[in-house]
């Protein structure tokens, strides 16, 4: 009986695995409707106050969205204030939804990423993931590795995409 021989393991394919980049911590949201007058008007002084009065200490550590769940018309200023309260407290802060709050982080991320190990090598970057990965870090990564990588697939070893390959 022949030996059953594992060609993927013996290859030279390196798999790039995005949620490996995944930044580890709390996500949080703040909607600041809470602050505005029935969750529209926004009234300085006492939005002002609420922002003050806010127990930001349970953003100890997080990553923090600010958005506004209603149409109201926010001015830059205001998230900027909100911002000064989690100054010091949150890692990082952003104006959007979670999907850009991750693309930023995954953004940051690939931006340090050396790419020495993937010089001159077919690289396959993985397609499953149990962490949310936004869709532009794959265009992202492949806009890190494509000047570098001998060819770049996409999916697993067994059933992949070709996307790239030097010439």
């Amino acid at each position: 009986m022949d030996e059953i021989i594992n060609r993927v393991a013996n290859s030279k394919l390196i798999t790039f695995d995005l949620e490996e980049l995944y930044a580890s911590g709390d996500r949080k949201r703040v909607d600041i409707s809470q602050w505005l007058e029935e969750g529209f008007i926004l009234r300085e002084k006492r939005f002002r106050e609420s922002v003050s009065n806010h127990n930001w200490t349970q953003y100890q550590d997080a990553y923090v969205s600010l958005h506004c769940s209603t149409d109201a018309i926010i001015p830059a200023w205001a998230y900027m204030l909100v911002a000064t309260q989690l100054q010091g407290i949150a890692k990082k802060t952003i104006t959007g939804s979670q999907e850009t709050l991750e693309t930023i982080l995954f953004t940051e991320a690939i931006s340090t990423l050396d790419t020495t190990p993937y010089l001159n090598s077919p690289v396959i970057v993985k397609g499953c993931t149990n962490k949310p990965v936004p869709e532009n870090a794959y265009l992202l990564l492949i806009e890190k590795l494509q000047p570098v990588v001998k060819s770049l697939l996409f999916g697993e070893a067994c059933s992949s995409v070709p996307l790239y390959k030097k010439k």
